[in-house]
C-alpha cells in the first residue's frame, strides 16, 4: 500500500509522549519527515531515535511553545533541515487538576499558555511559508472538554478557544489553499493518567462506565482519524471538528438507567 505522506514534512507538538508520541511515530510509517518537538528534550529525543532507527527520517527539538522564540528557532530549524512543514499537528497540552476554587491565576496562565497560545504561536509560525507555497495542513487536537462540562476548567476553555481558532484559520486561509481541522478525543489512556492511577488504580475501569463503548480510548484510537484528517484523502475537509470518544457527547445512559430505574409506577 502507498504511503500517505511520502516526503512531507510533519511538527508534532507535544510529540515526546503519549497521543503525540503515537501520531508521530504513525506519520513516519507513513513517509512523513517527522519532527518531535516538546518541552521535555529527552522525550523528543527518544521517539525521534525510534523513529529514525526504524529507517525513517526525524528532527527532534527541545521546544516551549509557549515562547515565541523557541517556536521561530524550532520552524527555522525543520525549515533547514528537512525544507518547510507541510503539515503541523498542535498537541501539545497542559491541564491542572485544581478545583476551580482553588485554582490560581498562574495554574490559569499556564495550561491556557500551553494549550491555546501555543497552537496560536506554532500555526502563525508555519503559515508564513504555508502561504507563500499555496498549501498546509493544520491539525489541532482539541478535547471532550471543549464540547460539554467534565472539570480542568483553565484546559476546558483554552480547548474550546482551540476549536474557535481552528473555524478562524480555516476561513482566513482556505482562499490560500490551507485546511484547518480539529479533533476532539475523550479520555486516552497515556502517562497524564499516572498520578491518578497511583492515587486510584480503579480510576480509569470507574471512567469506562460512562462511555457508551464500554471502555476509554487508546492512543491509536486517535492516530488514524489524525491521519485521514491530514492526509490528501481529506481534501475538501477543513474547519470541522470530529469528536472521537466512544459517543461520551452522544448521551448519558447511566442517567437514562437511573431515572428508569426511579421512575414511579402509575
Amino acid at each position: 500500500m502507498a504511503q500517505r505522506f511520502p516526503e512531507r514534512v510533519t511538527i508534532v507538538t507535544g510529540g515526546g509522549s503519549g497521543l503525540g508520541r503515537s501520531m508521530a511515530l504513525r506519520f513516519a510509517k507513513e513517509g512523513a519527515k517527522v519532527v518531535v518537538a516538546d518541552v521535555d528534550g529527552p522525550r523528543a529525543n527518544e521517539v525521534a531515535d525510534a523513529i529514525i532507527s526504524e529507517g525513517g527520517e526525524a528532527l527532534s527539538q527541545t521546544t516551549d511553545v509557549t515562547n515565541a522564540d523557541d517556536v521561530k528557532a524550532m520552524v527555522a530549524a525543520v525549515r533547514n533541515t528537512f525544507g518547510a512543514a507541510d503539515i503541523l499537528v498542535n498537541n501539545a497540552a497542559k491541564a491542572t487538576d485544581a478545583d476551580f476554587s482553588d485554582l490560581t491565576e498562574e495554574a490559569w496562565d499556564a495550561d491556557v499558555a500551553t494549550t491555546l497560545k501555543g497552537p496560536f504561536l506554532c500555526s502563525q509560525a508555519v503559515l508564513v511559508d504555508m502561504t507563500k507555497r499555496g498549501s498546509g495542513t493544520i491539525l489541532n487536537i482539541s478535547s471532550v472538554n471543549a464540547l460539554a462540562y467534565f472539570g480542568n476548567e483553565a484546559y476546558s476553555a483554552a480547548k474550546a478557544g482551540l476549536l474557535s481558532l481552528t473555524r478562524s484559520l480555516a476561513v482566513r486561509y482556505g482562499p490560500l489553499g490551507i485546511r484547518v481541522n480539529a479533533i476532539a478525543p475523550g479520555t486516552l489512556k497515556t502517562q497524564a493518567w499516572e498520578e491518578r492511577i497511583k492515587n486510584n488504580p480503579d480510576v480509569l475501569d470507574q471512567v469506562s462506565k460512562w462511555y457508551p463503548l464500554g471502555r476509554v480510548g487508546d492512543p491509536d484510537d486517535v492516530v488514524g482519524a489524525a491521519l485521514f484528517l491530514a492526509s490528501d484523502e481529506a481534501a475538501w475537509i477543513s474547519g470541522v471538528v470530529l469528536p472521537i470518544e466512544g459517543a461520551l457527547t452522544a448521551g448519558n445512559l447511566q442517567m437514562v438507567e437511573d431515572i428508569m430505574r426511579r421512575r414511579p409506577s402509575v
